[in-house]
């Protein structure tokens, strides 16, 4: 989970092209309404809570991922992140059926395995026989880990097929690994055309996306290959004619975690946090367009080194009206009939918009809604880093479909003990909500 900071701010400008696109997007009117006002909906489970803590196995809530199972969909399973706490595998009532450990450090002074975001891959061939695939970005290493999805799997469902001579994804050594610029936002899907899949990974603090085409290793493994790498823009040109930079430590950039690709089209949506959802070509061979700014956007901040936080200038009016920063959680509902929405979520007002999964009607904006409290013991969801949405009959548990979206402040919280978990909603009543 990305720990809540106001803005941003880096003096370092890149992308000067690209950032001449995001000025091009017109400002939205001002004042904006409040999340408060969106309709709510509300959980029908959680899993327990994750510690952040040495007690607790410094396990914390990230990024879920819903896994069909095509035999027995009753029997279907959500894989998430929980940092160093490694994974964590559910069932349909929100049960662990499974815990694996993120890989130990390399040596004594190197960063530990650190798994950020997950995603599915399906009915592939890239290891003996057919099967799914779990796919993580290990922030701790720079690196893509695979697991083999097996539902009966004495053990667990999950068996880790990563390549061993996987290489990180961006760091050029493992000093440089250290520095904790490495893989960190996911997504994958499979071309259509082809049949050959791939993932897409962010890079912690820079504006890189990388694609990587998913290839088969040794004896039954699973790697990749780099195949390019694109930035977004990390300055913008505003109506006012002057350079606009989010606010943030010195040296960070305004990094992209939440990514998702429609294989309808190959379209890739990514979140750049502090910023607004960009959608571009999967493949990164074309243009950024954005699709929604951050309320945010445009407003300058003075970073306080000893606070390490930004305070917030005036608001010159240059932001959206549907997303506070930082957008996160970026994820497909798809319909049978080929519509359907794209789903961000808004961890500065813990609210969660939905946009027209058609490009040509521009990603148009369709609705809000927030996930609130079922019960005293069962809360919504705050400070959302990570949803997954699957629009397909569960069993009886689910049979309109699933969404699971992180909680970044789980109750009852322990004012020592940064607490998060993850809820599992009804699709059926989130439809309903938004109409």
């Amino acid at each position: 989970m990305t720990t809540r900071r106001p803005l941003r701010f880096t003096a370092l400008v890149t992308g000067t092209a690209l950032a001449a696109v995001a000025a091009a997007v017109p400002a939205q009117a001002h004042p904006h309404p409040s999340a408060a006002d969106l309709p709510a909906t509300q959980p029908k489970a959680e899993t327990d809570t994750l510690y952040d803590d040495e007690a607790g196995g410094n396990a914390n809530a990230d990024d879920p991922a819903i896994w069909r199972n095509a035999a027995d969909p009753g029997r279907s399973l959500v894989i998430a992140t929980a940092k160093e706490g490694g994974l964590r595998v559910y069932d349909l009532d929100a049960r662990q059926v499974q815990s694996i450990p993120a890989p130990a450090p390399a040596g004594p002074d190197d960063a530990p395995g650190r798994f950020n975001n997950v995603d599915v891959v399906q009915g592939t061939r890239l290891v003996p026989g057919r099967a799914d695939l779990a796919v993580v970005t290990d922030r701790g290493n720079d690196r893509l880990r695979f697991y083999r999805i097996d539902r009966d799997r004495p053990g667990g469902p999950l068996t880790d097929v990563t390549d061993p001579a996987a290489a990180p994804v961006f760091s050029s050594g493992q000093d440089e690994i250290n520095e904790q610029h490495t893989a960190y936002g996911l997504a994958t899907w499979t071309d259509r055309s082809t049949g050959r899949s791939y993932a897409l990974a962010s890079r912690r603090n820079r504006t890189s996306v990388a694609l990587l085409e998913i290839t088969p290793g040794p004896r039954g493994t699973v790697g990749y290959r780099k195949l390019r790498t694109v930035s977004l823009p990390s300055a913008f040109r505003l109506p006012n004619g002057t350079s606009w930079t989010p606010c943030g430590e010195p040296g960070e950039l305004p990094q992209v975690e939440g990514m998702v690709v429609d294989p309808a089209n190959g379209v890739l949506y990514a979140g750049q946090e502090d910023v607004g959802i960009w959608r571009l070509p999967a493949d990164l061979r074309g243009k950024p367009v954005m699709v929604d700014k951050v309320r945010e956007y445009g407003v300058s901040g003075t970073y306080d080194e000893e606070t390490e936080e930004c305070t917030p200038g005036a608001d010159p009016g240059y932001g959206g009206k549907h997303l506070s920063a930082d957008v996160e959680g970026l994820t497909l509902l798809t319909e049978p009939d080929g519509d359907g929405y794209l789903l961000a979520s808004g961890q500065g007002d813990n609210a969660f918009a939905l946009y027209d999964r058609e490009v040509g009607d521009d990603n148009e904006y369709e609705g809000g809604f927030r996930v609130t409290a079922a019960s005293p013991v069962l809360d919504g969801s705050e400070k959302c880093d990570g949803a997954a949405v699957l629009n397909a009959p569960l069993g009886r548990t689910y049979p309109n479909g699933l969404l699971v979206v992180q909680d970044g402040h789980d109750t009852p919280a322990d004012d020592d003990r940064e607490a998060t978990g993850f809820k599992f909603v009804d699709l059926a009543d989130v439809l309903d909500t938004v109409g």
